[in-house]
């Protein structure tokens, strides 16, 4: 009948993940917000090792919904606080029933997510990397450089196209990223997608950064939010960086610090 069936996606996009400039607002509050608990985490850490106090991963997971309650921050889940082979899961979460303590000389990673806790409020999500040790092993900086390389080759697209005007598609985003990992080596050990739309819910109803769980081809416009998180990960260590990505019109920008080593704590 001469008729052209096309994705709804973009549509559907405007009025499911679109931000208005209050919600940008209370993203980047919230944004500040995290990294602040992110500090408050990491200092914990380091000052219960060097007094020889025993911590575990429940310890700072429980300590850092405290610092949530204090910054006026929710989240539908818990944080996530691995340590060493821990951070080698993706999908790990520390409870009463499943953690480990976190001991000299190993890896780190925290993962926060939350937003304001007033209507219309929407998520940021970060992730950051620790050594609990003086000298981060050659082994752990090397696969950090990677994702951090990825993650910047991401992010310089998106900043770029937007800039320019051009029509940008999710999976485009996680391939720039991806295509960095992979020449170094790790792209076997990278085994999620880049990057999640972000909303009223941590994990929105806009375009993801993905080529790798599915092919999203829906594109990025004006007003969306979401996250670029690579990571590398094995059976006895895991890493990730995370920062969140604003699309504006003929500009976009991340919202938040880009860790571009992983911190020692000692």
């Amino acid at each position: 009948l001469g008729v052209e069936v096309v994705s709804s996606g973009d549509l559907i996009q405007e009025f499911e993940a679109v931000w208005d400039a209050r919600a940008v607002a209370t993203h980047r509050e919230a944004s500040e917000k995290l990294y602040r608990v992110k500090d408050r985490a990491f200092a914990m850490v380091r000052e219960r090792l060097a007094r020889g106090e025993r911590t575990t991963e429940y310890d700072v997971q429980r300590a850092m919904l405290g610092w949530f309650a204090e910054e006026g921050l929710t989240a539908a889940d818990e944080p996530n606080v691995s340590a060493q082979e821990n951070a080698g899961d993706p999908h790990y979460q520390p409870s009463a029933s499943k953690h480990r303590e976190i001991r000299k000389d190993e890896l780190l990673l925290i993962d926060l997510w939350g937003k304001l806790d007033k209507p219309g409020a929407v998520y940021a999500d970060i992730t950051w990397m620790a050594y609990t040790g003086g000298t981060v092993p050659a082994e752990y900086a090397d696969a950090f450089a990677a994702i951090a390389a990825g993650r910047d080759a991401a992010i310089a697209l998106v900043e770029q196209a937007t800039k320019d005007g051009r029509e940008l598609r999710g999976f485009e985003v996680d391939r720039a990223c991806r295509d960095v990992i992979e020449r170094a080596g790790y792209g076997d050990r990278f085994v999620h997608r880049t990057g999640h739309s972000l909303g009223e819910n941590v994990h929105g109803n806009g375009v993801h950064m993905d080529d790798f769980e599915t092919h999203d081809d829906r594109r990025l416009i004006p007003g969306t939010g979401f996250t670029i998180e690579p990571g590398v990960y094995t059976k006895t260590w895991g890493m990730r960086t995370e920062v969140n990505m604003v699309v504006g019109t003929g500009q976009a920008a991340v919202t938040g610090d880009r860790q571009k080593a992983i911190l020692t704590l000692v």
